[in-house]
């Protein structure tokens, strides 16, 4: 029986964007298409390629984690004191925001808490209401920028979604997190709480604002342009 090409593409949905996998098959008999399609073949070759995604992305996160606490805690380091005791004005969130909307909350919140953590093991000992509130801002900024797609520039539209989603976390975090936490863990007296928190939330959502935006934009020019090239696995 005489065969034929046929331009057959099995593209698999049923698997996160990302992850689809295509296999093409040529040279298949009239007669015979849909016994040459291995469906068992195909769902093996889906699951190693998931697999191996997810070992990807896995790595990759936990290698940003890593070098994002580090800088965080570099920088917590390198402080400038405020009028409010206890107070400092510092860069560490503005890493904290790019890494969150670049990996997502989860690695927010572990990069805002354990930075925070190294910074207060190195000098006075954990303070945990504050390190949680870190973990909060970093939490907030990459839920709120979950779908802030970079590859096609850091526009005022972007700018201003990432500049709302700080403001929003480091509100929370320090005018109610970190002092309701402070009441609670610590019995601080309340009206040291609020000066504090209030202090704590404008110099990160000024430093957040121009460093962060900043990085973030200079990061988007690095990155290639939608449609400019194609790339091959």
């Amino acid at each position: 029986m005489d065969e034929f090409l046929v331009p057959w593409k099995i593209v698999c949905y049923n698997v996160p964007v990302g992850l689809r996998v295509q296999t093409t098959y040529t040279n298949v008999q009239n007669t015979n298409v849909y016994e040459n399609l291995s469906f068992a073949k195909l769902t093996n070759q889906v699951k190693y390629e998931e697999d191996s995604q997810m070992k990807k992305f896995s790595v990759k996160t936990v290698v940003a984690i890593g070098i994002g606490a580090a800088l965080f805690f570099v920088l917590g380091k390198i402080a400038i004191p405020s009028f409010v005791a206890n107070t400092n004005i510092s860069l560490q969130y503005a890493i904290l925001a790019m890494f969150a909307t670049l990996f997502g909350p989860i690695a927010g919140a572990l990069i805002g808490f354990i930075g925070h953590t190294l910074i207060d093991a190195t000098s006075y000992g954990p303070w945990w209401s504050w390190i949680i509130a870190s973990a909060v801002v970093g939490a907030i900024i990459g839920l709120m920028t979950m779908k802030l797609d970079l590859s096609d520039g850091f526009d005022k539209k972007k700018m201003i979604k990432f500049n709302i989603a700080q403001i929003v976390a480091h509100l929370v975090a320090w005018a109610v997190v970190a002092p309701v936490l402070d009441i609670v863990i610590y019995s601080e007296p309340v009206e040291k709480l609020f000066a504090q928190g209030l202090m704590a939330s404008i110099a990160n959502i000024i430093t957040t604002g121009v460093v962060g935006t900043l990085l973030l934009f200079a990061y988007s020019k690095t990155l290639v342009k939608k449609g400019s090239l194609s790339k091959e696995d």
